[in-house]
């Protein structure tokens, strides 16, 4: 289940990417239109800041930008990012593989294998989708 705080990024970030002037947003504003508890979307923000999603901007007229177009964001960033792995079990991640403990060969394993398919659907889905698709469907 997508967690609270991708959900409330997605949303956040879909927010700016509607922006077409690109100027600086304050967290207020987001928090109010999107109904998202301001400290809670501090931390998010924060986060996509780091990691060179977001730009953000102090003093009058300050708050926080997409750094690239929104087409350029593809939804496998956000994910990541935000959630973690895609991949439901470790041991279909491509970015975070894990061994399972409990499983003596993968090949044979009935849950290994679809969930490599679940994996490879999701992939499909997020890498064609980018931020522009969300925010101008």
């Amino acid at each position: 289940m997508l967690s609270k705080k991708t959900k409330y990024g997605i949303k956040a970030l879909v927010h700016l990417a509607k922006k077409e002037d690109r100027v600086p947003v304050q967290i207020s504003s987001i928090s109010k239109a999107e109904n998202i508890s301001q400290k809670f979307l501090e931390s998010i923000l924060l986060t996509l800041k780091k990691n060179g999603i977001l730009g953000s901007k102090k003093g009058k007229g300050g708050g926080y930008y997409l750094l690239k177009d929104p087409s350029q964001i593809p939804m496998t960033s956000i994910m990541r990012l935000l959630e973690g792995p895609i991949a439901m079990v470790p041991c279909v991640s491509l970015n975070f593989y894990e061994k399972c403990d409990d499983c003596p060969d993968e090949n044979a394993c009935a849950v290994h294998n679809i969930m490599i398919k679940v994996r490879d659907n999701t992939l499909e889905i997020f890498r064609n989708t980018s931020l522009a698709d969300l925010s101008h469907p």
